[in-house]
């Protein structure tokens, strides 16, 4: 009785075909061990050069994970739009070099299934983690696959639409930290952190503007999905890299003032591929007020922090900005008093702020803290590609690989 070994190794290819970089052909070639030794092998498909970087982003719902990637793929290239001839209503972005997933599309029930069921999209059961495994898995290898679509008009699932390998896949949504066998997926990953005060101030903004739903309602459905919240969603950030903490500002005296914001970037120590942003000397502790000549500040002001502090009992860095900027165009002061920002050039981190100008947040710090994870994002995937590069199959190696000659 023979034994079947699958191999699957990369080779140049001639295709006319390039998807995010030179393209290879894949070779897949069986090894039957037994009597009767033979090779084959048949080309599957053509996939890029390097491997796909999967990056994490989790939240509750209304918390601004969409202005978040929007953000994202803008530093790293192009404007994100829904694929090509795909269904209208597509939660998927596709950019230059990046493709946003939203986990909703894996909803196992449907908005009436839930409503039968009793239970919330917050809850596991609604959802089905075998295949968003599956499906992540299979296209941080290169494989493309058919991914299902959650429609948030009628509330159902529509039919699945093709989705790519790229270069960097950004899966955002409620549980892209909560199953463990996804999380090993994750190169990086981050968690936004709303504070219950600017939640609820977001979702009614966004509710009542963009939805047509009333106050009752919407206090109704943030109450319902409370402990769900407490349960499943909150617990995630203690695995993120990154957390972005969104809070009441300090600086006025009114503590449910939401209109000016105080914004923690807490980045854990350790990390591969990241290194924390600092605020004038690294490990130091520092309180920085720079309203002045340099820098326009109306009421009440800007205050910056950096300090070392620890997160869930691992070592992290943290950088916060409280208040709101009056100009962009002088943020270029605050930037050249960080360090570690991964830019290209200097005022790269101004220029994205006044690029999107009109974007939410673009004048406190999550629109400043979402660009230099941009960023930093753009820098791990180039490091993380370096070293696949360098670490890869040589050439007498693959030669090797493919002289299993017949016996």
């Amino acid at each position: 009785m023979s034994v079947c070994s699958l191999y699957r190794v990369t080779m140049p290819c001639s295709c006319s075909e390039s998807h995010l970089g030179s393209c290879r052909k894949q070779l897949m070639f069986c090894v039957s061990r037994g009597k009767a030794r033979r090779r084959a092998w048949t080309r599957v498909s053509c996939s890029a050069e390097t491997r796909t970087v999967v990056i994490g982003l989790a939240a509750d719902s209304g918390c601004g994970k969409s202005t978040f990637m929007r953000r994202l793929t803008s530093v790293l290239g192009g404007v994100a739009e829904p694929p090509r001839g795909c269904n209208a209503y597509s939660n998927t972005l596709v950019g230059d070099a990046t493709t946003v997933i939203c986990l909703d599309d894996y909803h196992a029930l449907d908005r009436e299934g839930r409503k039968e069921k009793c239970v919330t999209a917050l809850d596991p059961k609604a959802n089905n983690f075998d295949l968003m495994y599956e499906q992540v898995r299979a296209l941080k290898s290169g494989v493309a696959v058919e991914k299902p679509v959650y429609n948030h008009v009628t509330g159902r699932l529509d039919p699945p639409e093709l989705i790519r390998p790229p270069n960097i896949l950004f899966i955002e949504g409620l549980h892209p930290l909560f199953d463990p066998r996804i999380r090993s997926l994750l190169d990086f990953s981050i968690y936004l952190d709303i504070s219950n005060e600017v939640k609820f101030a977001w979702k009614i903004q966004r509710d009542m503007a963009e939805r047509g739903e009333s106050l009752e309602s919407i206090k109704a459905s943030i109450k319902a999905r409370k402990s769900d919240f407490d349960m499943y969603i909150d617990p995630q950030k203690q695995f993120a890299d990154v957390v972005i903490e969104v809070l009441p500002t300090r600086l006025i005296p009114d503590k449910s003032a939401t209109e000016v914001l105080r914004v923690r970037l807490v980045m854990r120590e350790g990390v591969k591929h990241f290194t924390p942003v600092y605020l004038f000397d690294e490990g130091s502790t520092i309180s920085w007020t720079p309203c002045g000549g340099k820098l326009s500040c109306s009421y009440p002001g800007i205050r910056f922090f950096y300090g070392p502090d620890t997160y869930f009992s691992d070592e992290a860095s943290v950088l916060e900005m409280d208040g709101q900027f009056d100009r962009l165009d002088e943020l270029i002061y605050v930037e050249s008093h960080l360090s570690n920002l991964s830019t290209k050039y200097y005022g790269e981190v101004t220029q994205q702020m006044l690029k999107h100008a009109d974007f939410p947040g673009s004048n406190d710090g999550t629109g400043l803290f979402q660009t230099i994870i941009g960023l930093k994002i753009r820098q791990l995937y180039e490091q993380i590609i370096a070293g696949d590069s360098s670490h890869g199959l040589k050439r007498e190696q693959l030669r090797r690989c493919l002289r299993l000659s017949p016996v």
